[in-house]
């Protein structure tokens, strides 16, 4: 089985797809795009849509985390990522409505830090990937890019700033998840996977950790995705964040 996996650097819902295949057993190549010119390239590469994880699999193209969770289950039925309607469900809502946030977050930051702390942030989020170019040279190169990916995810300030406001109720969802059972098994899910990652990121921003750290969906979040390169210093106004932690 040739698998391959084409992602971007600091792509959540591309972790999200690693993490399923080697869950799996799987094994695959991983290839990294340069964000913002991944989209012509997966033109290129015969896909449908723009947008990563993009995965082929002996000629199969597939792309978006529960298309791919749903391709795997089929080219290998054990373990089970889909196990149930609710972990499916479980799965959307964290593709919909929570995976957005922490993407919108990061190219809003990314815009507005300052010259030396976006170049750090970038940095970090580009270690282990290959993109053409030394990683200091491009993390120091990454305004353009960010502005570019800032405008195709809308990360607008009303957006941003609507986006702060419910992260409390996607924590508490996160933890409700995990109290009745659908998420935080012995063994991981789809959902588990889709949502432990948005969750990682969104501990990365400095600003979000006091309405997440010591909750139920922190823990999972670190169990399920140990590694996670990324971290943004203080940069939303202050009147912007949530106005009571996550209950």
């Amino acid at each position: 089985m040739a698998v391959k996996l084409y992602v971007i650097p600091g792509s959540h819902p591309s972790k999200a797809a690693e993490l399923m295949l080697e869950h799996k057993g799987i094994p695959f190549k991983r290839v990294d795009l340069v964000t913002a010119m991944h989209k012509p390239s997966l033109k290129l590469l015969g896909f449908p849509g723009t947008t990563v994880p993009a995965m082929k699999a002996d000629g199969r193209k597939v792309q978006g985390t529960r298309e791919i969770s749903q391709a795997l289950d089929e080219m290998k039925p054990e373990p089970k990522l889909v196990t149930s309607d609710a972990v499916r469900e479980a799965e959307r809502w964290g593709d919909e409505q929570l995976q957005p946030i922490p993407r919108r977050l990061a190219w809003w930051a990314l815009v507005h830090l300052s010259g030396k702390e976006r170049a750090e942030a970038a940095r970090l989020s580009l270690e282990g990937y290959r993109v053409g170019m030394p990683i200091g040279l491009a993390s120091r190169t990454v305004f353009p890019i960010a502005k570019v990916a800032a405008g195709y995810n809308h990360s607008t300030d009303e957006a941003v700033r609507a986006d702060l406001a419910a992260v409390p109720d996607r924590i508490d969802r996160v933890d409700a998840l995990l109290s009745e059972g659908v998420i935080g098994g012995e063994q991981p899910n789809a959902a588990d996977f889709q949502i432990a990652t948005s969750v990682r990121l969104l501990l990365a921003y400095e600003d979000l950790k006091p309405y997440i750290e010591g909750r139920p969906a922190a823990e999972h979040a670190r169990r399920v995705v140990p590694e996670y390169n990324a971290a943004f210093p203080k940069v939303f106004p202050a009147d912007w964040l949530p106005s009571r932690p996550a209950a």
